[in-house]
């Protein structure tokens, strides 16, 4: 007989909290953060922290590296629209396949950041970065925490596709 994705109801939903907990503790570190970078950084001006770091303000109102950045406007809502729809089916695989702890942990990490730059988008019109990592005259384009938590989903999901397929 083939197994279930569910757990029992009482203790999927459970374990679906958890990991919407989890989301949820990740997007608050992430809106903390971009409260702190608004109110103690000034827009454009590089603050050093060390000799590859520095704290730079920054609005985008495209998508990753600035994509559609100069797009007139429509990208706001379309990335807001799209990272709803994202979240949405995120929450819906989670709640789907609980015991699946690193899948789980992986898409928790994308949903936080899916949420925290459509807050981003809506409230500001734009997502707030201010991390800005170089070696000397390269940088890196400024990301905040919220892409950080995607970034590690993905690999997360990469090392989970792996291991599944590895078995």
């Amino acid at each position: 007989m083939a197994r279930s994705n569910k757990l029992s109801n009482g203790a999927g939903k459970q374990t679906f909290l958890l990991w919407l907990g989890f989301s949820g503790l990740l997007l608050a570190i992430d809106q903390l953060s971009k409260i702190l970078a608004k109110g103690n950084l000034i827009e454009g001006v590089a603050n050093p922290v060390t000799s590859f770091l520095n704290w730079t303000l920054v609005y985008n109102p495209g998508a990753a590296f600035s994509f559609l950045a100069q797009a007139g406007g429509w990208q706001r809502w379309f990335f807001t629209g799209l990272g709803i729809a994202a979240a949405l089916f995120i929450a819906w695989l989670i709640r789907k396949n609980p015991q699946q702890t690193l899948f789980c942990l992986a898409m928790s990490f994308i949903l936080s950041g899916a949420i925290g730059n459509v807050i981003d988008r809506v409230a500001y019109g734009a997502v707030v970065d201010f991390i800005d990592i170089y070696y000397l005259h390269w940088h890196w384009p400024a990301f905040n925490i919220a892409d950080s938590a995607i970034t590690m989903g993905v690999l997360l999901l990469i090392f989970d596709e792996i291991k599944r397929v590895n078995k």
